[in-house]
């Protein structure tokens, strides 16, 4: 790994943590009358025009806009953040529009856009198990349930995944059936997970 590659993920983690930090003390009562302003944006892809959405640090939201549960999603967001979301671009949503350009293009394997993760404990759990699976590769979910030490709660791993709130990022699309079919996709469907699959197939 070269220098520039550990002061990238230094760097990274420095901003990750600062801003669960922040969201920490925001949701044990710090500032609880202040709403987090977050800006959306458009991004188009290969695979399809997502939703970005962000806070000056940290990116929240990517989903394909067609998937169905936009209006869903992002009113689920809003009060799980105290959010007001107004359209607009800023540093983490041009960070991981350059990311998107590079995955689809099969020279980026892994994401260092800065995160921060809205959902139950179990969710996150299940999400940060999602992002360990390697570009290129499937797990089912057993084993993501197995991974986690809950190996009997593979439904309840197969409803978080389909919660994810940052598609492609967290690689939900690398999730399948035990038996080897690819099962669902909330992201856009099979088409769309297929289509993903394939980008990285060619790509590993």
């Amino acid at each position: 790994m070269s220098c520039t590659e550990d002061i990238d993920k230094i760097l990274y983690y420095a901003s990750s943590f600062l801003t669960c930090i922040l969201y920490g003390l925001h949701y044990a009562g710090w500032s609880s009358n202040m709403k987090t302003v977050l800006q959306s944006h458009h991004i188009n892809t290969p695979c399809g025009t997502m939703l970005a959405i962000a806070s000056d640090v940290a990116l929240y939201f990517l989903e394909f806009i067609d998937s169905g549960h936009i209006e869903r999603n992002t009113a689920r967001l809003e009060k799980r953040a105290n959010a007001t979301i107004l359209a607009g671009t800023n540093a983490p949503i041009e960070h991981i529009k350059k990311e998107l350009a590079a995955y689809f293009s099969g020279q980026l394997t892994t994401f260092n856009t800065p995160l921060c993760l809205q959902g139950t404990a179990f969710q996150i759990q299940v999400w940060t198990a999602l992002k360990n699976i390697p570009f290129g590769q499937t797990r089912s979910y057993k084993d993501i349930a197995t991974s986690i030490s809950s190996p009997k709660a593979f439904r309840a791993v197969a409803q978080a995944n389909a919660t994810n709130p940052l598609t492609v990022i967290i690689p939900c699309h690398r999730v399948i059936r035990t038996d080897g079919n690819l099962g669902g996709y909330s992201g856009g469907g099979i088409n769309r997970k297929t289509w993903l699959l394939d980008i990285e197939k060619n790509h590993a």
